[in-house]
């Protein structure tokens, strides 16, 4: 059988890769051809376009990149018409992959998206997208599957957040970061953007914790002169690791993150946290327009209570990051860290890629 997925992010291509394991160990002739990354890459198929060619954040980037965003679309689809595969799995990544669904469907493909756009969020219209166009749903959200069943009366799979199992799975063998000084690790985003407009605020917190190690969390595929032109500007003593963040976290008494998938990624190893997020001016004020939700952070939302602190815009600042920061180390610790058990027992699934790629394969 032939599987065409597309995935534009990171956290995609972590959830995209193990689908593919799974999608090879269930159907021996499966011909796999995928947008993505190296993860994707590893477990096997073909490589169309790499995600770091195609992550654009904010309304000012899109509209600044729209004739290399609408050229992504004409190749997606001429590449799924010449492939022609029996099913397309879209992971997460709505602004485009609801687009291509609709192209798709009435291609007559069979359509499945795992991870679910956050409708409840904001867009909520692009519900009735998902009903028409999306032949079944797989969400990671304990919340998500009543969220559609009772609102807008359509049914979607939930088997658990594969998160639990990756982060487990990553930890069975955990390295230890030998270091003299406890760690605390800040995790600035994986795009560009993210880490310009908030790893220079909270560097300027270092050289107030002198009895700690600052630790940056570092990513490939990010340009190293961008940690490192932030950590000479500060003239603090910080180090970056790159792609160890799991070990990082786990070796660390605290973490500075900001907000998305790595927050519940902190969470489920069991790092308290801070979470943090600094935007343009016009993203937040269509934010504040658009969004319906009361946290950004996905710990408090799941939760449905602060759990960890969120520190946005103006919020965002020096004093207020040490402020939070000394409360952590001061004892805050221990009640996020038994909301964190609830968190992950919320969460916690069996067999979830097996059960999601049966599903698939047999619908």
């Amino acid at each position: 059988m032939k599987y065409y997925i597309i995935s534009g992010e990171p956290s995609g291509d972590i959830y995209g890769s193990r689908l593919i394991n799974e999608i090879k160990r269930s159907d021996s002739k499966a011909n796999i051809r995928f947008w993505g990354g190296d993860l994707m890459k590893e477990s096997g198929g073909t490589l169309v376009k790499h995600y770091k060619d195609l992550a654009f954040m904010g309304f000012f980037e899109v509209l600044t990149n729209i004739f290399k965003i609408l050229k992504n679309f004409s190749l997606c689809k001429n590449d799924i018409i010449k492939f022609s595969p029996d099913k397309i799995i879209f992971i997460d990544y709505p602004g485009f992959n609801l687009r291509i669904a609709k192209w798709a469907k009435k291609k007559k493909f069979k359509t499945f998206y795992y991870i679910s756009p956050q409708v409840w969020a904001w867009k909520e219209n692009r519900v009735s997208t998902i009903k028409k166009y999306i032949d079944h749903m797989y969400v990671i959200m304990p919340f998500e599957k009543k969220f559609y069943k009772e609102k807008y009366n359509y049914e979607v799979q939930y088997y658990g957040h594969p998160l639990v199992d990756i982060i487990d799975e990553s930890l069975k063998n955990k390295e230890i970061i030998k270091n003299v000084k406890p760690i605390i690790a800040i995790l600035p985003g994986s795009r560009k953007q993210e880490i310009n407009s908030t790893l220079n605020k909270v560097l300027s917190i270092v050289k107030d914790f002198k009895k700690y190690q600052f630790i940056i969390a570092g990513l490939n595929h990010i340009n190293k002169n961008i940690y490192d032109e932030a950590v000479a500007k500060s003239g603090a003593s910080v180090k970056v690791l790159y792609n160890k963040t799991y070990d990082l976290l786990k070796n660390s008494n605290a973490a500075i993150v900001t907000s998305g998938t790595a927050t519940l990624e902190t969470a489920l190893i069991g790092t308290p946290q801070i979470v943090c997020y600094a935007t343009n001016s016009l993203n937040m004020f269509l934010a504040k327009l658009f969004v319906k939700i009361n946290f950004i952070s996905l710990v408090n939302l799941i939760l449905n209570k602060e759990v960890v602190k969120e520190l946005i815009q103006s919020d965002f600042n020096k004093e207020m990051i040490k402020t939070e920061l000394n409360l952590i180390l001061k004892g805050k610790r221990n009640q996020i860290q038994k909301d964190y058990k609830d968190l992950r027992n919320l969460l916690k699934g069996e067999d979830i890629e097996s059960k999601i790629v049966n599903h698939i394969i047999n619908s």
